[in-house]
This record gives C-alpha cells, sequence and structure tokens, in this order.
C-alpha cells in the first residue's frame, strides 16, 4: 500500500465530496448523523437501527430503504422490545409479507428478545462500556456490522464496508477508520459525519473512486 497523501491534499478532497452530497439533497443525512448521542439513546432507536443494519447485510441500501416502513410497521415501529416479544409470531409473519428473508426477519425478533431479556438500560450500559463487542450479541451483527450500528446510536466509529475500504486504500490508508479518523482530526467533523459522507458520495457516483482521486489531484 503506498503512503497516505498528505492530509491537506485529502481534507480538500473531502471538502469537495461533502458539497456534492449537499448539493444533492442529503444535508439531512449530515444533520441526523452529527446530533446523534448515545447518552440519548433509546430502545426504539437500538432497535430501529439494528434492524436496519441486519436487513442492510449484504443488500442495496435502496432497497432496504424502500421496504423498511412497512418492516417497522409490522414490528410495532420498534416502540417496545416486550410488545414484539409479547406479538412474536405476528410480528414476523406480517414482515415476511414485505421481504422474504425468513433468517434476517428472525434475527430482527430475536435482537427483541436480547433487548427485553437483558433490559434496554442494562444493553445500553453495556454497549457504552464496550460497543463493539456488546453489538456483536445479536443475530447477524459481526466485526464489520456492529461497526455499522455503533456509528448509526451516536459513537465515533466508521463503518468498513466496501465504498469506505476502498477509498481508504486508495488514499493510502489500511482501514476505512483510519481514513476517517485522519479527515476528522484535520477538518472537524465527527469521524462518524465523515463516514456518512464519504459513502453517500460514493452511492452517487457509480465511478467514485475516479471522482475522489480527481479531487485529491487537484488539490495535490
Amino acid at each position: 500500500m503506498e503512503s497516505p497523501i498528505a492530509t491537506g491534499t485529502l481534507a480538500s478532497a473531502y471538502i469537495k465530496a461533502k458539497l456534492n452530497v449537499l448539493a444533492s439533497g442529503y444535508g439531512s443525512e449530515i444533520i441526523w448523523q452529527k446530533t446523534l448521542r448515545i447518552e440519548e439513546l433509546t430502545e426504539t432507536d437500538l432497535l430501529r437501527e439494528c434492524s436496519w443494519v441486519i436487513l442492510s447485510s449484504g443488500m442495496r441500501e435502496s432497497v432496504v430503504r424502500k421496504k423498511f416502513p412497512a418492516i417497522g410497521e409490522a414490528f410495532f415501529d420498534w416502540v417496545s422490545a416486550q410488545e414484539i416479544v409479547s406479538h412474536r409470531d405476528h410480528c414476523v409473519r406480517s414482515a415476511l409479507l414485505h421481504f422474504r428473508n425468513e433468517l434476517k426477519i428472525e434475527a430482527i425478533a430475536q435482537s427483541a428478545q436480547i433487548t427485553y431479556t437483558k433490559g434496554f438500560e442494562a444493553l445500553r450500559d453495556e454497549i457504552a462500556n464496550d460497543p463493539i463487542a456488546a453489538l456483536q450479541q445479536f443475530p447477524y451483527i459481526g466485526p464489520a456490522t456492529s461497526h455499522h450500528i455503533a456509528k448509526n446510536i451516536g459513537l465515533a466509529f466508521a463503518k468498513p464496508d466496501r465504498h469506505l475500504s476502498r477509498l481508504a486504500a486508495l488514499s493510502g490508508y489500511e482501514r476505512p477508520s483510519d481514513l476517517c479518523c485522519a479527515i476528522s482530526e484535520y477538518i472537524g467533523d465527527p469521524v462518524s459525519v465523515v463516514d456518512i459522507v464519504l459513502w453517500r458520495f460514493a452511492t452517487l457516483h457509480q465511478d467514485y473512486l475516479t471522482a475522489f482521486l480527481r479531487a485529491e489531484q487537484e488539490d495535490a
């Protein structure tokens, strides 16, 4: 792997990517990510974000986004783990009408069971103390996807998905977290915000590696 490019050059490319994301109408995503706080996490937040990541594993974000409202309705809009556990069969059957992956739908139901059994407050403390290990107790959640949930509930993590991994390698970094931390320290945006900007930029451009590299070269 090549040496990382100059941080100032990388930061300029990031700013151009962020402006592109804003111009494309995704400012609300950045605001949402920036305002998340683990201290303000609710049971509904945890159930929803865990379900989102379970469904997103190996699937296009646009597909999950279209189906997610109906799946949420099937699970009582994630309002209560106890409610889901009490009506588990009904929730699963209803969700399968909209998303025909029984393993993933059952994983969502099991996540509610874990939350109910442990108690949300105790579970939130576990996550705050050791987020990556604690989040992997949920089904379908592994080393990579645990970073995704952690980011989505207000923790300073970057997810090692394929888009960010490719951008990191392009910029001379071994891991997406290293890339996002370097930009964060230089610019001041939280690591999680850097993540969502780079990820959204990648989804907006089929040739996102070329587009990002061009922005880097213009400022080199």
